[in-house]
């Protein structure tokens, strides 16, 4: 049985939010945004949800729309990681 055999994994949750200030190494909070009509009463109801990904190269920014991904625990907290930075934000100039 030492064929060429390709294991495929179940497809990971990706999930699309924007970047919280977070002060923490290595470590993004993200906001995910999720729509959907109430079964009952028919109303569309947003409801928002803080997911914490790992970010190992700092590449996000605060403000950025970003795509996580589910992976294993890196903390007790952290089971995402970052897929890639979508867009990045307009960043306010400085002022002296």
């Amino acid at each position: 049985m030492s064929e060429n055999l390709t294991i495929t994994r179940g497809r990971r949750k990706q999930r699309l939010g924007e970047v919280l200030p977070s002060k923490m190494a290595k470590t993004i909070v993200v906001l995910v945004e999720r729509r959907f009509q109430h079964p009952k009463f028919k109303k569309v109801v947003t409801q928002y949800r803080k997911f914490y990904a790992h970010d190992e190269k700092g590449e996000a920014k605060v403000g950025d729309r970003v795509r996580i991904e589910e992976t294993r625990p890196l903390s007790k907290l952290k089971c995402w990681r970052l897929v890639e930075v979508v867009a990045r934000s307009a960043e306010a100039p400085a002022v002296h």
